[in-house]
């Protein structure tokens, strides 16, 4: 599909973008042809927020760049020029019955993720559980005890081997958890999300929904694509995601970010 194009160019001056099944493709690159948008839209002075799951540590190193906004850990850690906007962390107590919710579903096979301000910790250290969680934890240490690490959690992420939906998804609804992805499960604090991080983010630099564009394809986009006018469901999304966004977009595997940014804005 091609991206779409508006009869008047709107005043954007905040994008939010998820990472995985968005801005980047299945092999988890990013486009060449973001590198020059992304110089463009500084030009311009919108500013770009990467909106994901993912570490801060992770996201800072995939992009590069301290000026931009990152959304990091589903809206549970906000920062900006390395400083912090919004933290919105998981309760001790939460995160402790998570753990042992987890370890005690042995007929599932789960790995968990303690993932704290200052690292994100496995007790699990197999090597297929390390493939699947180092992609996302640029920052990650192996522990003998979760229950046992010193910092400040700010969820609790599991994957599941199987299906996120039938096993860790329904395992862990107790504590209202967020089926993330296929294979992943988190357990954040009620009000931590995508949404409520933008709408921060929007409070801190005086600027309005009207004003933001948002692209997403999974259940964690949802409340970000609510909180922008200009919201974008991938053509990957999710059917139920693609019904909370006013536009769609060319799929992950068509660069469909960047061709959109360049086709609404003008560029």
């Amino acid at each position: 599909m091609e991206p779409p194009v508006f009869d008047a160019v709107p005043d954007i001056r905040l994008i939010a973008v998820d990472m995985d099944g968005s801005l980047l493709d299945d092999e988890k690159q990013i486009h060449d042809d973001f590198w020059p948008l992304l110089d463009e839209l500084a030009t311009r002075g919108i500013l770009l927020c990467p909106a994901s799951g993912r570490q801060y540590a992770t996201l800072r190193r995939q992009v590069g760049r301290d000026e931009l906004v990152y959304i990091a850990e589903n809206g549970a850690y906000v920062v900006r020029h390395d400083e912090e906007i919004s933290v919105d962390g998981l309760s001790p107590a939460t995160a402790r019955e998570a753990v042992e919710a987890v370890r005690a579903a042995t007929h599932l096979d789960l790995g968990t993720v303690l993932c704290g301000r200052r690292s994100a910790y496995v007790e699990r250290s197999d090597d297929p559980f390390l493939e699947q969680a180092v992609p996302y934890y640029a920052k990650l240490e192996v522990v003998a005890d979760l229950l046992a690490v010193d910092d400040d959690v700010l969820k609790v992420a599991v994957y599941d081997f199987g299906s996120a939906a039938t096993g860790a998804g329904p395992l862990l609804q107790q504590f209202d958890a967020l089926v993330s992805g296929e294979h992943w499960v988190d357990v954040m604090s009620p009000t931590a999300d995508k949404g409520h991080a933008l709408r921060a983010v929007q409070d801190t630099l005086g600027i309005t929904a009207d004003h933001t564009m948002a692209f997403g394809d999974y259940f964690n986009d949802v409340g970000m694509l609510d909180a922008a006018s200009f919201s974008f469901a991938m053509d990957n999304a999710h059917p139920d995601v693609r019904a909370h966004a006013r536009f769609v977009a060319p799929s992950n595997n068509a660069n469909g970010v960047v061709r959109t940014i360049r086709s609404v804005l003008g560029l």
